[in-house]
């Protein structure tokens, strides 16, 4: 129960600094265009992202918090 506790909150941090991470990346990259400035009138205000992305650092912290959990648990 201790291990798999460690192993969810591990996961979690490390889920939420990639995300926090990633978002500042894409922010300080994003150059908006602003030649389209006015709205269209048919044109959609949200458009939805891709879920890969999101599925890949999940993925990526999941197999970081796993190795991490069994490093952690091994030294006690």
């Amino acid at each position: 129960m201790k291990k798999y506790l460690f192993f969810t909150i591990s996961f979690l941090l490390l889920f939420t600094i990639l995300q926090v991470i990633s978002g500042l990346i894409l922010t300080a990259a994003y150059t908006p265009d602003f030649s389209g400035a006015t709205p269209i009138a048919g044109s959609p205000g949200m458009v939805s992202q891709p879920q890969l992305p999101v599925m890949i650092m999940s993925a990526l912290s999941a197999v970081m918090a796993y190795f991490i959990s069994n490093r952690v648990m091994k030294s006690k």
